[in-house]
């Protein structure tokens, strides 16, 4: 056996044995699990129909087809939370809503705002200065339509819905302009 053939012979040797031994070990395995279990789930907070906090809960996230989204939202809801749409201003149920309650995700049911937080930022949108709890939301830089914008989208389905921009009240200076289509309303008691 030459020099180069017995390199390569040890080579597979080694990865052949490691690999028997991956399989072998159910605690690699088990390891393995739980790294792909842990990125297919989130920690929210999770909240009552009244809004009383209820604390974190790791949940697996939300994963559906286009035709299962499609079958479950109306084509404004879809459009909007599935595909990063955006309702006209002054059209959406919530703009107006002086109502007390609770702001949940249309798509899962993820509490995200409460009337406590909102506001009328004039703009015909839901605003609110805050979510109701910063785990149940994710922001992320949003490139489209020639702006930088922060988008935000529910963290156990990924719904867009809507915008944050540093240009609300006190005490944040936040104002979270959500889609009326991407919420569902909880009315307070």
């Amino acid at each position: 056996m030459d020099r180069r053939s017995f390199l390569r012979s040890s080579v597979l040797s080694i990865t052949g044995a490691g690999v028997a031994a991956w399989l072998g070990n159910p605690a690699i395995r088990t390891a393995a699990a739980k790294t792909a279990e842990e990125k297919d789930s989130v920690t929210v907070i999770g909240f009552d129909d009244a809004g009383v906090k209820l604390g974190p809960t790791r949940v697996k996230k939300v994963h559906k087809t286009e035709a299962e989204w499609k079958a479950q939202l109306s084509p404004l809801q879809f459009e909007v939370t599935r595909k990063a749409g955006t309702e006209r201003a002054f059209t959406g149920e919530y703009a107006e809503s002086k109502e007390k309650g609770l702001y949940r995700c249309i798509c899962c049911g993820n509490a995200l705002f409460s009337s406590e937080t909102k506001f009328d930022s004039g703009t015909g949108w839901p605003s609110f200065w805050a979510p109701i709890a910063k785990e149940n939301i994710r922001a992320s830089d949003d490139m489209s339509l020639g702006m930088s914008r922060t988008a935000v989208s529910c963290k156990e389905c990924e719904a867009h819905l809507g915008h944050v921009f540093e240009d609300g009240p006190k005490p944040t200076g936040l104002r979270y302009c959500m889609n009326s289509a991407s919420l569902r309303f909880i009315k307070a008691a």
